[in-house]
């Protein structure tokens, strides 16, 4: 199924309205754990901060004017990972009819919690208003993550 076809497929409990849809192209980076230095000090891992920084660029492209949302709200997030350059051609078809799906890291939860706290005062007011959603991963030509945001 392709993201345009997906796209159209998806709405919102309010018949399409109040529904920010947007891609985000790249390999799907997973919230890293805070790291602590000697002196006790706590900090976020680069590659975590440049993802969090690249999901709020993709948004602000897809909605450059947009206030945050206020009240409950869902997420359904859609994760594509490449299929691995060893695959054999009958696996590989199987991967990508998602006869096979994907099991190994990234795990699902943490690239949610990377794109939730990413959108922190961007397209909502804080990530505790999400209160429902769903999220899946499979294998696709292309790597990246699908984000359906909605007002509950």
């Amino acid at each position: 199924m392709t993201w345009t076809s997906l796209l159209k497929k998806i709405r919102s409990p309010l018949g399409g309205l109040n529904v920010l849809k947007f891609y985000i192209p790249g390999r799907p980076q997973a919230k890293q754990r805070a790291r602590v230095t000697k002196t006790g000090h706590a900090y976020t891992p680069k590659e975590t901060v440049n993802y969090e920084n690249y999901v709020k660029w993709c948004f602000s492209k897809e909605y450059p004017d947009h206030t945050p949302y206020e009240g409950a709200l869902g997420m359904d997030i859609y994760i594509d990972v490449p299929v691995p350059m060893s695959a054999s051609k009958k696996k590989r078809a199987a991967m990508l009819a998602d006869e096979i799906r994907p099991t190994k890291k990234p795990d699902n939860s943490n690239i949610q919690k990377s794109v939730e706290d990413s959108l922190n005062k961007i397209a909502y007011l804080d990530d505790k208003q999400i209160v429902e959603g769903k999220h899946s991963k499979k294998y696709n030509e292309r790597e990246g993550v699908l984000v359906v945001i909605y007002k509950v």
